[in-house]
Formats: C-alpha cells, structure tokens, sequence
C-alpha cells in the first residue's frame, strides 16, 4: 500500500470555497490562506446561532501503545463515510503540534484513504495559530521579567512566578533554566522553564473560550505568580492582556479544510490530552454542530484522559450533549495490553488478557448513559481467530462491535459504523452523567476520577500538592473541574501497569490551578509538561527535495 504522503498528493483537492458551500458557508465568510485553507469568521457562527444543533459523536480509545492506534483516522474515516450513505456530517480535531510531528509520534492528521488535506500545511505551520499561541506566551512572561526588572511594583516573589515560556517543539534541555544572567541591563537572575506549546494555559483557553471578548477576560484571570504576602498576581495586573488578544485574534478563528474525500472538516486548537484537555475548540465544535447533522469529533488518547476531559470538562463548559461514543481499539493494542512478546505474530492469549482494558472503558462510558460503540481499527496483521475474540467480548457487554477499513479503503471501510451511529443516535437523548458534581471538595473530584474511571483504590498526595489544594479552595476556585496530567499507556499513573491494574493508588505530585480556563490541573505520576525527544526522532527521516518533502509521516 502507499504511503501516506504518497495517497495525499495524489487527491483532487476541492477550492476550499467550494467545499465550503457544501455546509452553506459563503465565500465571503471565509479568510482564506491559500486554495485550499481559510478561517471561518464570526460572522458564520452569528448567521446559524438559532440553527439546531446537529448530532454530536465522541470519538475516543482505549489506552494506546506507543505507536497509536488510528483514532483519528477513525474519526476522518467515519466522517467520510456518514457522507458516503447520503448524510450532513462536519468533522472537527485537533490542530498537530511540531512536538510528537519531529519526535515519535508524527503527524496527526489521519492516515491512509482517511487523512484530512493538506497533510504537510497541517502538520508544519497550518494557519500560523501554534506561532500565535507561542507568541502570547512568551509576551506575557517577557512581560513578568521586565515588570520585576523595572522596580516590581507588585511585589512579586521571583521563587513563585508560576508562568513559564512555551515553545512549540520537544525539547528537554529547556524544562529547567536560569534567566536573566549578565549584567544588570539583563534582567532579575531567576529560576524558569519552558513548557510545550499545547500544555500552556493560553492553549486551554482558546480551546474553551466562547468568543474574543471571553479570550480577553479569561486571559485577564491567568495567575502567573504570588507576592510576597502570598496573594496571586494576574496576567491583568500585569498589563498583558490587551496585546496577548491582539496576538491571538486570528488564531481564535476555526480553520477549515478537507479531507481526501472532500468532507469539510474543521481543526482548532490541540491541547494534549496526558497535560491538558485534549479536545479541539468549542468554537469549531459548536460551528461543527451548526454545520451539519453529525458532528464527529475527537479526543486525545484513551476515553480516561480526552474522554473523561471531553465530558467533564469541555461538554459541561459548553453546554453539550453526546449522542454516542465510538471507543477505538486494534488487536495489536489489547495484545499489548497483555504483554504480548510480538505484536504482529497471531497472539489470542495475549489477546484474552488485555482486552480486559476494553471492557473498563465501556463500563465507563455505559456509566455516563451514553451508548458506546466500538471501532475495531483493522490491520493487516489481524486474525480471524482475533477478530472473533473481540466481537465476542463486546456481545458480552451488550455492545456493538464493527470492523473499520477506513485506513485502506476510505469511507467504504467505514459504511457499517455510520450506519451503526445513525441507528443509535435516532431520536432524543438524555443529558449524560457526568463522573463527578462540581460542588464536591477537589480530592473528592480527583478521587471520584481515580476509583470510578481508572478503577484505582485510592488517592496519595505530596505534601506541596495537599497544601496547593488547601490554598485553591481559600481562594474560592474549589468548584472547578479537574484535568488530569497522567500517562496514556496505563488506567494507572504507572505506564508499566497495563491491561486493568487494580488495587493501585494514584499519587499526586503537584496541582495547579489554571484560572483563565477554569480548572485544575492534577499532575500524577512522572509527567512532564515538556516532553523530550526519543533516541532516533522522526526528524532524522524529515527532509525536502525542491519542493516535495518526504518522511513527514
């Protein structure tokens, strides 16, 4: 089969405005960046405000394996393929970040007929929204420093500036560093680090904000230090806001694209769902609904990160309503999950083991009272005898089980799942539950997320993460939700726990509170907010030759 970048170059790409009027966009309500990317202006959303919603499709995962598993391409393939049988359907993900394009994990814009278009645009410098977002950043904390440098007015202690600067790429040197050296013209000599662009709170909040104006406010709320006398200083007092809006004001704008079958598809915003909440903006996702009949969506890794998030975080913020979940799985990914020595060789027994994770990610979901249904991603490496194993576990659970082809056969692979997803989500649906009330005490939440959806005993907290916990409730906060930073290879906190550890207790090492996005983050485990780059990184196979790239996927 061909590679992916091979099948990308050979689509017949529609004029974008043209794929644009597919879902009643005009021309003149697009901002284009070349032929076939553009921003949709406000002006689309304020034309269909009092349109009905369309119906709303989570696509999310088991744990996956350090490869991935296709979620996106689950998503680009079921899109297409509601198209195919005569529906309206929009998608809507999440914007790559360079980070994972240059170091292990590569682009993230689908995969083989299922890929959204075009690939190298989307996964290198799109629209410009990463740069933007990088930007705010680092205006705000070069702002800090030359607020201490020229007098602190505000008395801020330099050993509890929280902000830190963002950078866009994998890059471990940079999570511990010394600024302001030199001479004295140079700045305060402090302690700092860089995180990676989606772990910033900028990108959480252009990912949750509902227009410019709530960019500006929640940009206003952002605490980037405390004082002296243990108060917290704001992004407002520090006099950043106005630029960071400026800087952000095009990057607050869904972008629309397609996929190699032509269906419109919407990509903003890319937080990291193991450091962030893992969705794409409420904006695409609520212009998405607006769009067309389905929207199909995505989360970041398996439905205990970006699911959990997707419903906890971003549906109770926006005000939204699943109509189904497609949870994603492969048989190389459960055979991982039960240790098999080979992933490619035929491995039922290894099978049997780890498809116990699958059945703690329905029960999840079933616990939301949202009817889930699994996409068996296929490979070519998949047994009959496989196959069969995971059929058989789902009609145990009562759930629908369908092969997806989508990666070598577009959206005739995926036909069956549509029309599954159009059968399930016929009618009215209740509103779904949520794993935890916002009103309960901050343990609680975390607990409820430990316990209900990892399947943990239990909850152990550093002494610094307890006493931050202590200081958000005084502060008033205690009634935010929660976003987990864990692993994505385990339900765990511990990566080597696979399949469904039970009798494990998560440890929280620190909790931050991000004020501008409304919510708290809860670091488990050794997670790291700037991940590095691996031994031989997808950058050494990179390169050009005039103007065809190769080795991007």
């Amino acid at each position: 089969m061909k590679t992916d970048i091979e099948i990308a170059r050979e689509c017949k790409m529609m004029p974008i405005e043209d794929v644009a009027a597919k879902v009643g966009i005009e021309r003149d309500d697009l901002e284009f960046y070349g032929k076939f990317k553009a921003k949709i202006s406000d002006s689309v959303f304020e034309k269909l405000k009092d349109k009905k919603d369309g119906k709303l499709i989570l696509v999310t995962a088991i744990n996956p394996t350090p490869a991935g598993e296709g979620k996106t391409t689950i998503t680009v393939g079921l899109g297409q393929a509601l198209c195919r049988i005569g529906k309206n359907a929009v998608i809507a993900i999440r914007e790559p970040s360079l980070g994972p394009v240059f170091g292990v994990k590569g682009g993230a814009a689908g995969g083989g007929y299922s890929q959204v278009v075009p690939m190298e645009d989307i996964n290198l410098h799109f629209t410009g929204d990463m740069h933007a977002l990088t930007a705010a950043n680092n205006l705000l904390s070069a702002m800090i420093d030359n607020h201490i440098h020229q007098g602190n007015e505000l008395s801020i202690d330099t050993r509890r500036i929280v902000w830190k600067r963002a950078l866009d790429m994998n890059d471990r040197a940079l999570r511990n560093v010394i600024v302001g050296l030199g001479t004295k013209v140079d700045g305060v000599p402090r302690q700092d680090g860089f995180i990676i662009t989606v772990a910033s709170e900028i990108m959480a909040i252009l990912c949750l904000c509902e227009d410019i104006q709530d960019l500006k406010n929640r940009l206003g709320k952002i605490i980037v230090a405390y004082t002296y006398e243990n108060q917290p200083v704001t992004a407002a007092q520090i006099g950043a806001v106005g630029a960071m809006t400026v800087l952000l004001k095009d990057a607050i704008k869904p972008n629309l694209v397609q996929t190699l079958e032509n269906t419109p598809c919407l990509i903003h915003g890319g937080p990291f769902a193991n450091i962030a909440h893992g969705c794409n903006s409420v904006r695409a996702t609520r212009t998405a609904l607006k769009l067309g009949d389905y929207c199909v969506t995505e989360a970041g890794f398996g439905a205990d990160l970006g699911g959990e998030k997707f419903l906890d975080i971003k549906c109770r913020l926006a005000g939204l309503n699943p109509s189904a979940v497609v949870i994603v799985a492969t048989v190389r990914a459960l055979k991982y999950n039960g240790r098999a020595k080979d992933l490619k060789l035929p491995d039922a027994e290894a099978l049997k083991r780890g498809i116990v994770n699958l059945g703690k990610h329905i029960e999840n979901i079933k616990s939301t009272g949202i009817t889930p249904v699994v996409a068996l991603n296929n490979f070519a490496t998949d047994t009959d005898e496989e196959i069969k194993v995971i059929m058989d576990f789902c009609k145990s659970y009562e759930v629908d089980c369908v092969l997806a082809t989508v990666f070598a056969n577009g959206s005739e692979g995926g036909v069956e799942l549509a029309r599954k997803i159009v059968e399930i989500t016929e009618g009215e649906k209740n509103p779904y539950k949520p794993f935890y009330e916002l009103n309960q005490p901050i343990k609680d939440k975390i607990k409820e997320i430990v316990t209900k959806v990892y399947g943990g005993s239990g909850v152990s907290y550093s002494a610094a993460a307890s006493k931050a916990i202590e200081e958000i409730e005084n502060m008033g906060y205690g009634s935010l939700p929660v976003c987990m930073a864990k692993t994505q290879y385990s339900l765990s906190d511990n990566p080597l726990l696979l399949g469904r550890p039970s009798d494990f207790e998560v440890n929280i090492k620190e909790v931050r509170l991000s004020a501008g996005a409304g919510f708290i983050v809860a670091l488990a485990g050794d997670i790291m907010t700037m991940p590095g780059l691996p031994k031989s990184p997808a950058a050494n196979s990179i390169d050009i030759d005039g103007e065809i790239i190769t080795g991007l996927f």
